[in-house]
Parts: C-alpha cells; structure tokens; sequence
C-alpha cells in the first residue's frame, strides 16, 4: 500500500498505520489482537485485512514515533499482553491524515476477471465453475457486511463505520449479480471464440499488433470528443 503523510513535516507511514491509529481514534486501550479482530469484522469488507506480523510491526512504529503508547498487562497467572493506546499526537497526526491526506484511487485486483480474460486457455464449464465459487464467496461476504453492520449500529460512535459496512455490503450484493449475468454470456463469447484463427499451439490467435488499431480507434474517438 502507498505511504502517505497524514501533516507537512510528519514521518511517513503505511496505509496500516493509518488504519490503527483511526482504530485508536476512539480511545480505547486495545491490544494488537484485538485490533485485528476488530479490523476483520470492519476494514477487511471494503479495504483490506493486515496479519498479526504486520500489525505489531507497525504499532512499533507508531510508538517510536510518540503516537501511540503501551503497557503491558499481567494476569494472576504468567500470561500477559501488550496494551496500546493512541496519544495526543497520534490524535492530531490521524485527524490531519483523515481530513487532508491525498485519498489513494481504488484498486480492483479480481482474480475471477484475470481468468475471465485468459477464458480462450480454458473451457467454459471451467469459467462457470470460477464465477459460482465467486458467486458464493460474494453472497458470504455480503452476509458478513450486513451482519456487522446490524451490530455495530449499538455503538453511536461507529455511526459512519455503520455507513462504510453498509456500502460494502452493496458492493458485494453488486458483486454477486455481475457474476451471474456474466454466467450467462460466457456460452456467447466461447461461440465467438470458435471462429478466431488458431496458433501453432492450437489455441486461438489475435491479428498481430491489432491493440495498436484499437489504441488508434480510441484515441481518435477522444480526440473528436
């Protein structure tokens, strides 16, 4: 993930960090385990989900810098954890990150439209098998992100945490119907793929340098725009 800085002059740090200290934003005294169940049920839907390794490496970070602080705490036993707790500094810096940091543009990394593309190495029952596991996988998540959207209404201060669930939860209802309607016209593209010239390796060829056509139709098109 792309590094920004939250305030001029501010240490630069990850997307994960930033992500933790929003987390501690609310001030609460968590430990790193906490914060990735919280980030699991949460951020994970619509950003993504930091491991364990990640998460300890970066509150280091943090705490070298003086944004966050920690203690550690020992039960009556020989078990203890770390505690973290986000100071006044991580306060200001997660603010000015939040409200005046360059927002990075999405990123669609989909594996299922990868295999999708490359469709003339495979078969379409195989292409239909993806897009039903993928199918399955989006109505889970889909049920994840309006199961935790239900909970996390309790709590007033997640109250635009609530509006980012309910967004992912959209997404992947969104998901889930593209998936079926291109389901049913991979029949159609494979019939149009049986008509393409074939390789020395037997699978089907393009004309030879077309994307520069293509590239040249579009940026006419452009052009007269």
């Amino acid at each position: 993930m792309a590094e920004t800085s939250g305030k001029p002059g501010k240490a630069m740090l990850a997307g994960t960090s930033w992500a933790l200290l929003g987390m501690m934003s609310y001030e609460e005294e968590v430990s790193g385990y906490d914060l990735k169940k919280w980030i699991d049920w949460s951020v994970d839907l619509y950003y993504w989900s930091p491991s364990f390794s990640q998460i300890y490496t970066e509150l280091k970070k943090l705490e070298g810098l003086g944004l966050v602080t920690s203690r550690v705490e020992r039960d009556e036993g020989i078990r203890s954890r770390r505690l973290y707790k986000i100071t006044p500094a991580g306060m200001d810096a997660v603010t000015a990150w939040t409200n005046h940091a360059p927002v990075d543009a999405p990123v669609l990394k989909h594996g299922v439209l990868l295999r999708i593309t490359f469709g003339h190495l495979s078969n379409p029952a195989r292409l239909k098998e993806l897009l039903q596991e993928h199918v399955a996988y989006a109505e889970a998540r889909h049920r994840k992100a309006v199961e935790d959207a239900e909970g996390a209404e309790a709590e007033p201060a997640w109250a635009y945490s609530v509006l980012a669930l309910r967004w992912a939860a959209k997404y992947y209802a969104a998901e889930r119907e593209f998936a079926l309607e291109l389901m049913k016209e991979i029949d159609e593209a494979d019939g149009i793929l049986q008509t393409a010239p074939k390789g020395g390796y037997g699978k089907p060829r393009t004309t030879p340098g077309y994307w520069r056509e293509v590239e040249r139709q579009v940026k006419a098109r452009r052009e007269a725009d």
